[in-house]
């Protein structure tokens, strides 16, 4: 008899000699995260992923949104009120007829950031220089008020501000005796266009109404347009500050009368302020001798740079 290879077997049988099924040969193998290399029913193959489309998110419902809304509008409203514009309310009488008890203004806050300083002719606000609110009435607003005041949405009853027209500036001399007119730097103004009808420009008293004052640099002189019912810098002279406004201490412009509806309309400048001659001082601090120095160092270096150019070439 021959010789038999112990262990082999034919690759059509299985254990024990059994014919091997055919869903039992060898397949290739799959590694883990691989391409099958067939579809799914069920998914998408190679991601793995349900075929199916997923399902939409909810939108969410208009009443869980509106705190959001709410709260949005809160943060831009403050951000307005502490960096762009802010409504005041009219307390008094002394600005009339320009303004009257009640009026709402907006007022530019925006400016001051970038440098600018009030000038002659403007209303401004600005915060009490030294107790010259002194014994008037003070408001008390109630909660819902308080809040609505602080981020802006309505006028501040709380804090002690004040509204008064600009009628000099730093380096400005204004003066006034018996009953006008009132003049800034030896030049007369016509305030007919402003001052309360039957109201004299000057007040014949001895209180403060007859002065001759120079406003120092970062300082302003304010008067009311009701001269003879405006307790201003006329009348607070004696003050630390002699009756001046600090710069610092104006919270801005006021240009917009917004109500009521029937009284809407801007706060202009008027005209008597941009007569020639009033800023004769403002004109010569910018050709002081620092200035002209300065000027005159320029056609130099433009020689020296053209001499360099020369030599170079």
């Amino acid at each position: 008899m021959g010789d038999v290879a112990v262990g082999a077997r034919s690759g059509h049988e299985g254990p024990e000699g059994q014919p091997e099924r055919p869903e039992d040969a060898a397949a290739p193998a799959v590694e883990p995260g691989s391409d099958s290399g067939s579809g799914s029913e069920d998914g998408d193959a190679s991601t793995g992923r349900s075929g199916r489309d997923p399902k939409p998110n909810k939108q969410r419902s208009f009443w869980k949104e509106l705190p959001i809304l709410i709260g949005i509008a809160l943060v831009l409203a403050l951000i307005i009120k502490t960096f762009l514009v802010q409504a005041f309310s009219i307390p008094s009488d002394s600005m009339q007829n320009t303004l009257q008890q009640g009026d709402r203004v907006l007022v530019d806050k925006l400016t001051p950031w970038f440098g600018s300083e009030p000038e002659r002719g403007e209303v401004v606000v600005f915060h009490d220089p030294d107790n010259w609110l002194a014994g008037e009435p003070t408001a008390n607003p109630n909660a819902l008020q308080t809040v609505l005041s602080w981020i802006g949405l309505m006028p501040s009853a709380e804090e002690k501000d004040l509204i008064k027209r600009v009628i000099g500036v730093g380096g400005d001399t204004v003066e006034c005796k018996g009953t006008g007119p009132l003049k800034v730097n030896g030049k007369a103004l016509n305030e007919s266009s402003y001052v309360y009808a039957g109201n004299t420009p000057c007040s014949q008293d001895e209180d403060g109404g007859q002065f001759k004052v120079t406003v120092p640099k970062g300082m302003i002189w304010v008067m009311g347009d009701h001269r003879q019912n405006s307790r201003d810098s006329r009348y607070n002279q004696t003050d630390k500050h002699h009756g001046m406004v600090p710069v610092n201490d104006v919270v801005g412009r006021a240009i917009v009368k917004a109500w009521p509806i029937s009284r809407w309309g801007t706060l202009p400048v008027p005209d008597t302020f941009d007569q020639p001659g009033l800023s004769d001082q403002a004109a010569a601090a910018v050709t002081s001798p620092g200035s002209l120095a300065l000027l005159g160092t320029v056609p130099l270096v433009l020689v020296r740079r053209g001499r360099k150019t020369s030599k170079d070439d």
